[in-house]
């Protein structure tokens, strides 16, 4: 009989194992479908790639759908994040701002955070603008697909974090992309849960 119990404990871990990344996987998708607009103190926009100054297709489509939230009154303040590569003498945070301000946003309602090289160094950048502003509420703007890891991250980090990404744009419109971009995530969200890091992939945002 002790047997017996051993064999069903190792055949529901056995299953539970196999179950959990399909879980996840489900799990990203299903928080990719959702847009959520709560009133909150700041809209956070995740960093892509910019070129001399100028925000990647990516970018530009994270930064239009935060503007869009602003506009509607989701929150009153806009937080762009993002350091430089090696040689850029711009960065994604600085770069988002003044697409924003260009759009007519005013420069006051714009804080740009030029810090952070992966999702993981952002946030906690973001967050310790957070504490300093007394804030506590984000909406996060980003790519469908990477919703669940980034909000999973801000949260981990104190703050309350709802996600509306966006519905445009190179990363959203294949559905080969789609299914690379879920199944990289869905990888990338169990490295961080094990390892309290980030797995981020460079990806073209031409």
């Amino acid at each position: 009989r002790r047997r017996f119990r051993l064999r069903r404990f190792v055949a529901a871990a056995l299953l539970l194992v196999l179950a959990a990344p399909p879980a996840t996987w489900a799990w990203v998708w299903y928080t990719a479908r959702a847009d959520e607009r709560p009133a909150s103190d700041a809209i956070l926009v995740l960093g892509a790639s910019q070129y001399n100054g100028r925000p990647s297709p990516i970018f530009e489509a994270r930064l239009a759908h935060a503007e869009e939230l602003y506009r509607q009154g989701v929150a009153p303040a806009l937080v762009t994040v993002g350091g430089n590569q090696p040689g850029d003498n711009f960065t994604e945070g600085g770069s988002g701002r003044d697409w924003l301000v260009e759009q007519g946003v005013p420069e006051g309602d714009v804080v740009a955070v030029k810090e952070g090289r992966d999702t993981l160094q952002s946030v906690e950048a973001v967050a310790e603008v957070f504490r300093e502003q007394g804030w506590s509420r984000v909406v996060i703007v980003t790519d469908p697909w990477h919703s669940l890891r980034s909000r999973e991250m801000a949260q981990d980090h104190g703050m309350e974090a709802a996600t509306s990404p966006v519905r445009s744009g190179p990363a959203v419109i294949e559905r080969e992309t789609q299914l690379w971009y879920i199944t990289r995530e869905t990888a990338s969200l169990w490295y961080y849960w094990i390892f309290g890091n980030s797995s981020d992939i460079e990806v073209d945002a031409a």
